[in-house]
Parts: C-alpha cells; sequence; structure tokens
C-alpha cells in the first residue's frame, strides 16, 4: 500500500489543477491540511505570509506632534437621581478643568437623549499623555472636595465605564464651539487586527465629512475595551443630521468607504447627546 501522504498530494493535485474533485478527495486533503505541519508544501500554498512589523497600530495611527490622551465616561444614573447628578457634576467638575495644577480639561459632557437612557458620557483630555494622568490621579487621592464628590455621586449611579482613547491622526482635535447642538457619537466594535484598514480607509472618507464642520474627534481605544472606535459628530437638530449624512451618499467615493469598512465592524451603536451647561462643546 502507498503511503497516506502520497495518496493525500495525489487529492490535492486533482483538486488544485485537476478536473472536478471527488467528495473523498475534499475529506483527504482537509485532514492532511488540519495537520500541525507548518512546513508542508500544501500548507504554504494558503497560509498568507506576513511580514512582521515593529510599529504598534496605536504608533500608526494616531497624531505625532501632540501627545494628548482622552478618557471616555459612561455613568448611567438612577432615572430619579439624573437631574441631580447633573446639578452636583456641573459644580464640580470644571473646578478641575480651570486647575492649573491638574494637567486635564473637559472635552465635552452629555446626557444621552436618543440610545441607552438616563447616562452621561464625558471626555477628558489629559495633555502630555499618561505622565499627565497619573500627574492627575495622584493629586485626586487628596483632594477633599473631590473625595467627597465621587462618594456623593456614587449613591446615584447603577454602573460606570471607561476607556482611555487616543485620536485618530486624520480627524479634527476637538475644539469647543459654540451651540445650540446635537452631537451623535457612534461606536464601532472592529474585528481584532483591523484597526489599520480601518484607519486607511477613514484617511481618505473624512474628507467628504467635513464641509457642514460636523466632524468633531475621531478616537480609537487604548485600555478598556479594545478595538473599539468612537467618531463624534455635531449638528444643528436631527432634521441637519439627516440632510448632512444623505448628502454625503450623494458624493462619489463615499460608498466605497461604507462598503470597504461595514465587513471590519462586529458591533456599532449610535447615541444622540445633548451638552451638559458646562460643556465646551455646546
Amino acid at each position: 500500500m502507498a503511503p497516506r501522504l502520497c495518496s493525500i498530494s495525489s487529492a490535492a493535485r486533482r483538486l488544485l489543477g485537476g478536473p472536478r474533485p471527488r467528495n473523498g478527495d475534499v475529506a483527504a486533503v482537509a485532514r492532511f491540511y488540519s495537520r500541525d505541519n507548518e512546513g508542508s508544501w500544501f500548507r504554504s500554498l494558503f497560509v498568507h505570509k506576513v511580514d512582521p512589523r515593529k510599529d504598534a497600530h496605536s504608533t500608526l495611527l494616531s497624531k505625532k506632534e501632540t501627545s494628548n490622551l482622552y478618557k471616555i465616561q459612561f455613568h448611567n444614573v438612577k432615572p430619579e437621581c439624573l437631574d441631580a447628578y447633573n446639578s452636583l457634576t456641573e459644580a464640580v467638575l470644571p473646578k478641575l478643568h480651570l486647575d492649573e495644577d491638574y494637567p486635564c480639561s473637559l472635552v465635552g459632557n452629555w446626557n444621552t437623549w436618543y440610545g441607552e437612557q438616563d447616562q452621561a458620557v464625558h471626555l477628558w483630555r489629559f495633555s502630555g499623555g499618561y505622565p499627565a494622568l497619573m500627574d492627575c490621579m495622584n493629586k485626586l487621592k487628596t483632594n477633599k472636595e473631590y473625595l467627597e464628590f465621587r462618594k456623593e455621586r456614587s449613591q446615584m449611579l447603577l454602573s460606570r465605564r471607561n476607556q482611555m482613547l487616543l485620536e485618530f491622526s486624520f480627524w479634527n482635535e476637538p475644539q469647543p464651539r459654540a451651540g445650540p447642538n446635537i452631537y451623535e457619537l457612534r461606536t464601532y466594535k472592529l474585528k481584532p487586527g483591523t484597526m489599520i484598514e480601518w484607519g486607511n480607509n477613514w484617511a481618505r472618507a473624512i474628507k467628504y465629512r467635513q464641509e457642514n464642520q460636523e466632524a468633531v474627534g475621531g478616537f480609537f481605544s487604548q485600555i478598556g475595551e479594545l478595538y473599539v472606535v468612537h467618531h463624534l459628530w455635531a449638528y444643528k437638530d436631527l432634521q441637519s443630521r439627516e440632510e448632512t449624512r444623505n448628502a454625503a451618499w450623494r458624493k462619489r467615493g463615499w460608498d466605497e468607504n461604507v462598503y470597504y469598512t461595514v465587513p471590519l465592524v462586529r458591533h456599532m451603536e449610535s447615541r444622540i447627546m445633548i451638552p451638559l451647561k458646562i460643556s465646551p462643546l455646546q
């Protein structure tokens, strides 16, 4: 009897270049390929060779001219406590924003209008990256007013979570803007390993969404849930949002961006948010 390897190689040759394969050939090839035999000629036909990179995705995608680090916070508030939560937040957080001893600043503060209800979203910027973050956190440990604020706030919350973010190099840096506006936070959870492809497509596509100054900021996660992208948009109202988004579809090239990026997404979510009084983004 001929060795098993020879008979399977014959099946493989028929499958790759010969007439329509028999069911037995396909099964035999599959059994052979499933073996842990990385040096085989057959495996080399199917395995994509990837040149190793020495660059982290964050290095390739984030802005080089700044060392800003962002934190986004999601607070799910007890429904009966939302007004009290907002009042407490508006009394305390601006003090940190204005205090020059703290290397952090408020970017935006919102309540979710459409999406998850009774929710507050806060976006902070730390100028100076991780050292600034650690400096701020260490100082807050001895800030009695802030510690009392956290204690009181904890009685109002159902849950909370956060992420550390970097900003995409091709997006606008979030800057204070006058209102009134509504804000849309579109969150995309990507398939692992697709962040570079996402960035490459959006670096071209962002030009289609700039005419009405709706693009506020684009970020990707570094700590917390990974392979998460947040796009932040501003609109005058829901009707202008609809008109602006429809206008993008009439621009040649926008449909290609959607075509190439949709397969990268595992889950997506849209929040429509209303700014709090203290939010620099109004």
